[in-house]
């Protein structure tokens, strides 16, 4: 049956970006169709409960969330994060810090309490989640994405990529050495530190390593063959290993998948054979005027430099809509009808908007709304944030995120997706040209 359910789960997540139509992401859809495959259970329909407790899906999934940090890594590049500038960084950290602040020590304690601490952290750094590919959309289509606040806003995204990765791997190791140690005991300041430094550490040093050996290890593997599937072996091995060696010091494997996207360049694979289209595309063009040559050139350049995550996108197509619909069949709907958890879903996400929308505060001489805004949608990082504290919680055997925290993070990420793109939309519109 293993393989039906396949089919049948990919077929559905098709038929979910159906919700694309009317202006929302994919990844919103492959939830919303997760959400009604695990509920239909609540209507007497059981067809779909083999698939959560289905250890091949599980672990398709798990791959599928790993191949998406390391296609987020190779869209990211390090240069143009540093091209950004301080105003970029700035409004990272405040988005950054501000949601973290106010889910750990504020609304969560304050609507949630009685659940022990670590689910604070996890839903503190659940808010700490910006989608830069919602609002990468929302500039696109409206031919912004060469202003000032579109360019900060993506900037800032990425960088909060990063350090909200860091966040995940500081509160998953402490979520670890807490429940490893007796109920008495607590994680010293100490151990924080110790654990905050070694997920900096590795995240530089994983990128420094890679982009110290890739180049090397492309060259060498350019001498045995220089075919495609020589190129995208490489870039996947790149991917899993250092997403095992991030597990072995205790971080997430999605850690070391991002590192991995980060540190390959497209120039460390010059050596290998080029796509077909292209030799043709040159060859068509041979006797055009030098102009022209020239402008083809520049569009196949900059098809070139983006050949690697073409040649990740098809197993990202495999994976990630599997990822995310076994996320969505975990939400349980009995909790959403109780009114008590749909009034802390909408307190909580208030202080989502609110935790972003502060850091244009910061962002300099341009439209702070639209700044702000811009970092408001969760998307698919936020999803990813709750999976891994239910992931670690049945890993451990003790329940890090409560059935009932999970629902509200899910509320959460659907209303900062859904309401994002329209209200950023407007702000857009409005601004002068």
């Amino acid at each position: 049956m293993g393989f039906l359910w396949l089919a049948i789960l990919l077929l559905l997540a098709k038929v979910s970006s159906l919700i694309e139509k009317v202006g929302q992401p994919a990844v919103l859809g492959e939830l919303l169709m997760g959400v009604v495959l695990g509920n239909l259970i609540l209507f007497g329909i059981d067809w779909f409960e083999p698939v959560k407790e289905d250890d091949i899906i599980k672990f398709l999934a798990e791959l599928g969330v790993v191949i998406l940090l390391f296609q987020i890594g190779l869209e990211s590049k390090i240069e143009e994060m540093r091209e950004v500038g301080w105003r970029a960084f700035m409004v990272a950290t405040v988005g950054v810090v501000a949601p973290f602040v106010l889910g750990t020590i504020v609304v969560g304690p304050l609507l949630m309490p009685g659940q022990p601490f670590y689910a604070y952290l996890f839903l503190g750094a659940a808010l700490t989640a910006t989608s830069v590919g919602i609002t990468g959309r929302v500039f696109r289509d409206l031919g912004k994405l060469q202003t000032r606040e579109a360019q900060i806003v993506l900037g800032a995204a990425v960088i909060d990529d990063v350090m909200g990765l860091i966040i995940l791997a500081v509160v998953t190791a402490i979520v670890t050495s807490a429940v490893s140690m007796d109920a008495t005991e607590s994680v010293s300041m100490g151990a924080i530190g110790l654990i905050t430094l070694k997920a900096v550490v590795f995240l530089i040093g994983a990128i420094f390593l890679g982009r110290l050996l890739a180049p090397r290890i492309g060259e060498g593997f350019s001498k045995i063959h220089t075919g495609v599937g020589t190129k995208f072996t490489i870039a996947i091995s790149f991917c899993l290993i250092f997403a095992y060696l991030a597990g072995l010091v205790g971080l997430h494997p999605i850690v070391g998948a991002f590192a991995a996207g980060l540190m390959l360049e497209h120039v460390y694979f010059r050596r290998f054979e080029k796509p077909e289209i292209n030799e043709d595309i040159e060859q068509a063009v041979k006797n055009a005027n030098p102009e022209t040559q020239q402008q083809v050139k520049t569009v196949l350049d900059r098809h070139n430099a983006h050949h690697l995550d073409e040649l990740v996108a098809p197993l990202g197509h495999f994976l990630v809509p599997l990822f995310f619909i076994m996320i969505g069949m975990q939400v349980n709907l009995r909790i959403l009808f109780d009114p008590k958890v749909l009034l802390i879903a909408l307190a909580i996400t208030a202080v989502a908007f609110i935790g972003k929308i502060v850091a244009g505060i910061v962002a300099g001489p341009v439209n702070k709304y639209i700044v702000g805004w811009g970092m408001v949608p969760r998307g698919e990082v936020g999803l990813i944030f709750a999976a891994v504290g239910l992931e670690l919680g049945k890993k451990l055997g003790v329940v890090v995120i409560s059935d009932e925290m999970f629902s509200v993070i899910i509320i959460m990420v659907i209303l900062t997706t859904l309401v994002t793109p329209p209200i950023l939309n407007y702000l857009l519109r409005k601004q002068p040209a």
